[in-house]
């Protein structure tokens, strides 16, 4: 193909030291048309360095394709002839800047046809395929261009099949595998980052305000109380050296009416049996 296409010949194949280029028929054609023939050593990769490094550029640039947009590991195939597709249409230093295709051709090639790999791609449905009822589009993924005609490769999600098409509608914001954006609060909120988190808190402490009397709008945190302090009062009986027993029950009823668990330490107890009990020494 290269010699019709450019009117030149082929001198010499350089490969490796394989052993599946080296049967009789290969090697007689060779001869018939008078072509050298050069080879590195088994297993010495390091003797074809050029084109060991490319081979290692195309995987890494497929590799990367791949992950970066989540696509399942079958798509090797299409993404490693989508990468060769851009590498020569990109320039590069051994040609002097200047891109394979345009050494090769002569001119200079263009790439606003390029689309984002992986993209929704709406492919068309021509009239006389479908009805006036049907869709007139077929949702696919862009997974690449194709060679032989001026037409995008499209994989059917449905039929599970490819699909060449010139009248394609492309989405490129938005890839078939790729994850969901995290839209973090700042950025809902003008930035306040804080306010999120604190709301976020609210919601999970429990009730944010209580309308029993003595009670204030500030949720629980979650501290002790000592059996003498009332939900959101600090004031203590301290004008009665006894505890009456209608405080206790009437901090039970707040509690229980708040839903709000009262936590009695030991030396709480210990101090309200104290004032309950009469001194004898007292006099009372």
């Amino acid at each position: 193909m290269v010699e019709k296409e450019k009117g030149v010949s082929i001198k010499c194949l350089r490969s490796d030291g394989r052993e599946e280029y080296f049967s009789n028929e290969f090697s007689e054609y060779l001869k018939e048309h008078g072509i050298q023939r050069n080879y590195s050593c088994s297993y010495s990769p390091q003797h074809n360095r050029i084109v060991e490094r490319k081979n290692m550029h195309i995987a890494e640039i497929t590799c990367a394709m791949l992950n970066e947009k989540n696509l399942p590991s079958y798509f090797w195939v299409e993404t490693v002839a989508t990468t060769i597709y851009i590498m020569n249409r990109t320039p590069i230093t051994v040609v002097h800047g200047m891109t394979p295709e345009e050494k090769f051709t002569g001119k200079k090639p263009n790439v606003s046809h390029l689309r984002v790999f992986s993209c929704i791609a709406y492919v068309h449905i021509p009239n006389k395929k479908r009805s006036k009822l049907d869709p007139k589009v077929k949702k696919c993924i862009f997974i690449g261009y194709s060679l032989k005609q001026k037409r995008y490769r499209c994989f059917n999600l449905s039929t599970q099949k490819l699909q060449v098409s010139r009248d394609v509608v492309f989405n490129e914001k938005v890839s078939r595998y790729s994850p969901l954006k995290v839209v973090e609060d700042g950025e809902v909120k003008n930035g306040d980052v804080s306010s999120n988190v604190e709301q976020e808190s609210q919601l999970i402490s429990g009730p944010q305000e209580s309308s029993i009397r003595g009670c204030s709008s500030t949720p629980w945190k979650g501290r002790l109380r000592s059996p003498n302090i009332v939900h959101g009062s600090s004031q203590t009986s301290s004008r009665n050296p006894h505890v009456d027993d209608e405080s206790s029950d009437l901090e039970k009823s707040v509690g229980e009416e708040s839903r709000i668990p009262s936590v009695t330490t030991p030396g709480a107890r210990m101090a309200t049996k104290a004032l309950k009990t009469p001194d004898n020494n007292s006099g009372i």
